[in-house]
């Protein structure tokens, strides 16, 4: 009796999960597609242009898509399609409710990079107030070899002991960030956001306030918010001016709860000590974005979330969420 053939599944986006080509061994640390290629017909394609996205998608049943953008117009164009898996936790490159009006399952990965996203909230915290990258840099240029003295510094560090860590929004991630604050010995507030329910932390502290008052307060604001229509431009230049003058601001959230015009001022007049970014309004940025060459400005490109932890988990989920809608116990439906 013959097998009944696997259901077509095509990536439109996998270069960003892992560079593993189907049927090479995977590099160290790259996950590999195998598990999901036993269960279906599986093509991967490492990007997309738009412009390819329907013929690239014709013929399959189940889609993944990380920032290939679907809408209504694909969905008419192809009847076969019954699933939608996103590899994120965001689902904004979907159009939701045309994909409810054809009947199709869409998933995402959710929390699947929080303690990623944790650690790298601290790196640019630290980078930005002990400036370990600096100082090692300038030891290799010689610098210390030259020295007189056993130590030298470019520039005053700080400790985070006894700082006011500002957090603007108290997720999943948020939360985990406010327990590494606290167990550094930083006071935590968190602004009462409207979409925000006041959460309480067994083991933190947290005190809340209107937004205004965490600019003002805090000493590290750190951005961990959904981008919503009310999130949108979030931190903008009155409130960057309400900002200490030796305060810092980190966004691993999304680019545009930042007004990055006003963010390049705040950095140059000196408004504020400093920014560590791992995200921006476009992604990625042009080579003359002035934010690149902003003084006191770390960006990273949007890897937070890519730890090799982080993207096996996401590659087990995202398998898991095909699995569970083709045996017929969905998991992780946004739609």
């Amino acid at each position: 009796m013959p097998s009944q053939p696997r259901p077509r599944c095509v990536v439109l986006d996998g270069a960003t999960l892992t560079s593993h080509v189907l049927g090479e061994v995977p590099a160290a640390g790259e996950p590999s597609w195998d598990a999901l290629a036993e269960a279906v017909d599986l093509t991967v394609y490492p990007r997309t242009p738009a412009d390819q996205t329907l013929d690239r998608s014709r013929g399959a049943e189940l889609l993944l898509t990380n920032k290939v953008v679907l809408d209504g117009s694909h969905f008419a164009a192809l009847p076969e399609l019954s699933y939608i898996g996103v590899l994120a936790t965001g689902t904004n490159v979907v159009d939701l409710q045309a994909a409810a009006e054809r009947g199709l399952s869409v998933t995402n990965v959710p929390a699947y990079a929080a303690d990623s996203v944790v650690a790298h909230v601290f790196a640019l915290v630290l980078e930005l107030l002990l400036r370990v990258g600096d100082h090692a840099r300038a030891v290799s240029r010689g610098a210390w070899s030259s020295c007189p003295d056993f130590s030298f510094r470019l520039q005053p560090t700080h400790e985070l002991h006894g700082l006011t860590l500002g957090i603007l929004g108290l997720g999943n991630i948020g939360r985990r960030v406010a327990t590494v604050g606290h167990a550094f010995g930083m006071r935590v507030i968190a602004g009462n956001q409207p979409s925000m329910h006041r959460v309480k932390l067994p083991d933190v502290p947290v005190h809340w306030m209107p937004e205004d008052a965490v600019f003002e307060q805090a000493d590290v604001i750190t951005l961990h918010c959904p981008l919503l229509p009310e999130t949108r431009g979030l931190v903008h230049a009155a409130r960057l001016r309400r900002m200490k003058p030796s305060a810092i601001l980190i966004n691993t959230g999304r680019g545009p709860l930042v007004d990055e015009e006003a963010l390049v001022r705040a950095l140059s007049e000196g408004w504020i000590a400093g920014a560590g970014l791992d995200v921006l309004g476009v992604e990625p940025p042009a080579a003359d974005h002035p934010l690149l060459s902003a003084p006191n400005c770390i960006i990273t490109p949007h890897l937070a979330w890519a730890s090799v932890e982080a993207r096996q988990r996401l590659m087990d989920i995202a398998t898991a969420n095909v699995l569970g809608h083709l045996e017929g116990r969905p998991q992780n439906l946004v739609r």
